[in-house]
């Protein structure tokens, strides 16, 4: 079910509609969210009232971004409890809906704990307990996001001491994939909110189109100065000598550093080193997966050739029946990325044990029963 809504005028930071929020009866119980495959054109929301909607929803990309998905994620297993289904199996499809972004298994596993936990006093009780956490992982991202825009700032003032920041990044990080303002864009919207933006560079991010269509628009609405490139044209920016920082987000960070990202991070990263252009990565610690040793681990999801083969899956860009490569996510090794920004602060130089040191002495504490970060 989907309810449409005008798009409203440039101006405002975020989007009228949420990304995703939790509807009770008489609407509900569902998972609501912002279907992100009708933007820019329209805010449509579309309602998830069983699991498997919500799993198509995030197979379909409608609701995509690492610490959105842990959020969904953690949202379907309360929807599940909710409805009287089999929570553990909602949960299995849920955690496995896509491989790459971790961030999905960790909220899914964090509702699915607290449901587990309160069983014994019943299944209204322990439907209550996995929205409560599920809630909790909600709010938990926005403090996370807050918290990154400022250690992402003062990082950022340090690269470059007096702002006039010209930033490069690629695919989406605002508020359409966060509960709060994003990860590498909050990051971003702080400068500009200082005035110390000189200028956004949006990659269009082949082939979805997640900076042309969503970081344009969510930066057209903050009013912030920016300008769409063709992927391919980011080489010559560099050249130019246009680019002072590359801020990108992560769906899954392994234990080495190395890092995850929508396919065409790691050629900015290498173009960066090879121009001298910090390369930072901004990422809550629910991205940091201590399970997978090293970035060659990373499970890269592969999308549908149709993606790459036709534009919006009806405008044919190659002959028909043409095979096509469609990584949806690259690995940028940890010796390529300038810095870690995360809540509980910066990573540089970006190894295992600063990686490691991080997360040990920050509020959180590593789950070696999964893949991913459980709050303590």
């Amino acid at each position: 079910m989907a309810e449409r809504h005008e798009v409203p005028e440039t101006g405002a930071a975020a989007p009228v509609v949420p990304s995703l929020r939790w509807a009770d009866p008489p609407e509900g119980p569902a998972v609501v969210l912002l279907d992100q495959t009708r933007l820019p054109a329209e805010e449509t929301e579309l309602i998830c009232a069983d699991v498997p909607q919500l799993v198509r929803a995030i197979r379909t990309l409608a609701v995509r971004g690492a610490p959105l998905l842990g959020i969904a994620g953690a949202y379907g297993v309360a929807l599940a409890a909710a409805r009287g289904d089999d929570v553990p199996a909602a949960a299995e499809e849920l955690a496995h809906a896509r491989p790459t972004a971790v961030n999905l298994g960790y909220g899914v596993r964090r509702a699915a704990g607290a449901h587990r936990a309160a069983s014994g006093a019943g299944p209204a009780a322990a439907a209550a307990a996995a929205l409560a956490e599920a809630r909790a992982v909600h709010a938990e991202d926005a403090e996370a996001s807050a918290r990154m825009a400022r250690h992402g700032l003062a990082l950022l003032g340090e690269l470059r001491p007096g702002g006039g920041h010209r930033i490069l990044t690629h695919c989406n990080t605002g508020a359409l994939v966060s509960g709060g303002e994003g990860t590498a864009l909050a990051v971003v919207l702080a400068a500009h909110r200082q005035g110390a933006l000189r200028r956004l560079w949006v990659d269009e991010t082949r082939p979805l189109l997640q900076g042309a269509r969503l970081t344009a628009y969510e930066a057209g609405r903050a009013g912030m100065p920016y300008t769409v490139l063709a992927d391919g044209a980011a080489g010559s920016l560099f050249a130019a000598g246009e680019v002072d920082a590359v801020l990108i987000g992560a769906d899954r960070i392994a234990a080495d550093g190395s890092v995850a990202n929508k396919v065409g991070s790691y050629p900015l990263a290498v173009l960066a080193r090879h121009h001298g252009v910090p390369f930072v990565v901004v990422a809550p610690l629910s991205t940091v997966d201590p399970a997978t040793e090293r970035g060659a681990d990373i499970a890269v999801e592969q999308r549908p050739a149709g993606e790459v083969t036709e534009i919006s899956g009806t405008l044919p860009v190659a002959p028909a029946g043409a095979p096509a490569y469609n990584p949806a996510f690259d690995v940028t090794p940890a010796e390529l990325v300038t810095a870690i920004v995360t809540e509980a602060g910066v990573v540089s130089p970006v190894n295992r044990d600063g990686l490691a040191k991080l997360c040990s002495t920050s509020r959180w504490s590593t789950s070696r029963s999964g893949n991913g970060m459980m709050a303590e």
